[in-house]
């Protein structure tokens, strides 16, 4: 497979993994900025800090905008992280790798890039519509994800496009642990209920999990053992590390290039960290620390892997 089909596909699946992040966040952000019961001071800031490049003065002028927030990270293409320019890049990829996918992954994402590019979009984003076009575009990734899976072929494309999904994954579920642990200062003794963590987990789809499969008590702790090292959690950490082990193994195996050996050495330690991790261990040694050294050592490995396979200078 050339290095630029293989570059197109792996960052199609990165760009639509982010696409998902973001909207589950999103309508997060939008249902629980209405709810006055709840205690954890939902603003649009987590959004505006994890995908936009603003300064905090200007997050601080608009975080508390929902029409200006949405509008900013929906459809302002001066955002370079705006679903619009995301979905706009996804598609740009898809095109060039058109005989590398089949023809109905093709349409869910030119499906998504109508949807995201229609003239209506920035009214309904205003409007009493906008949880319903979140809702809207959150289902078109997920029938992205289905369709994907059911009709592409399990080859060296495939490997691809699922190692920049599972990579994306990672760095945005250590995204939204450190955003939302920033407000406890990191210190997991901050001993805070369900509703303060109650973003967090719906954010990334795993409140009803928690809710099913975790004390009710000991919030702080319960919440940062799913979303970082639950190994039956789709969108933990672990979970998402393995999944990501598993294709680059098989890129590897398929395609055994110089340099692969450095490439396996910089994800068996990313790994270790976080397979070999002792909560109480890291909570002694600083959770912030370790958060900022896995993401860093996320980029290195994503910059090796362009290196090495993409013909990255």
């Amino acid at each position: 497979m050339l290095s630029r089909i293989a570059d197109s596909l792996y960052w199609l699946q990165r760009y639509m993994e982010r696409a998902d992040g973001m909207l589950r966040l999103l309508k997060t952000s939008y249902i629980l900025s209405f709810d006055k019961v709840q205690t954890s001071g939902i603003t649009w800031q987590p959004a505006l800090e994890i995908f936009t490049a603003l300064s905090p003065n200007e997050i601080n002028e608009l975080k508390e905008n929902d029409f200006a927030s949405l509008r900013y990270l929906l459809t302002n293409t001066s955002n370079q992280n705006s679903l619009r320019c995301i979905i706009t890049k996804a598609r740009e990829n898809a095109r060039g790798v058109q005989d590398q996918i089949t023809k109905e992954v093709w349409e869910q994402v030119n499906h998504l890039y109508h949807l995201i590019n229609h003239k209506s979009a920035t009214d309904k984003i205003g409007s009493s519509e906008a949880i319903i076009f979140i809702d809207t575009l959150i289902a078109s990734t997920d029938q992205l994800c289905g369709i994907a899976d059911s009709t592409m072929p399990r080859g060296k494309g495939w490997n691809y496009m699922n190692l920049g999904k599972y990579t994306e994954r990672c760095l945005l579920t250590v995204e939204f642990v450190y955003n939302f642990h920033r407000k406890i200062d990191f210190d997991l003794k901050n001993e805070q209920d369900i509703l303060f963590w109650r973003s967090l987990l719906l954010a990334l789809s795993g409140y009803e999990l928690h809710l099913k499969n975790y004390s009710n008590h000991h919030h702080n702790l319960n919440v940062t053992k799913q979303v970082l090292f639950d190994h039956y959690f789709p969108r933990s950490l672990y979970y998402a590390l393995e999944r990501a082990n598993k294709y680059l193994n098989d890129i590897i195996a398929s395609n055994p290039v110089e340099g692969t050996n450095e490439l396996k050495r910089s994800f068996g330690r990313l790994g270790s960290q976080v397979k070999f991790a002792d909560l109480t261990t890291i909570q002694e040694t600083g959770l912030k620390n370790y958060l900022i050294q896995v993401k860093k050592e996320l980029n290195e490995f994503g910059s090796l892997l362009g290196q090495t396979y993409f013909s990255y200078a």
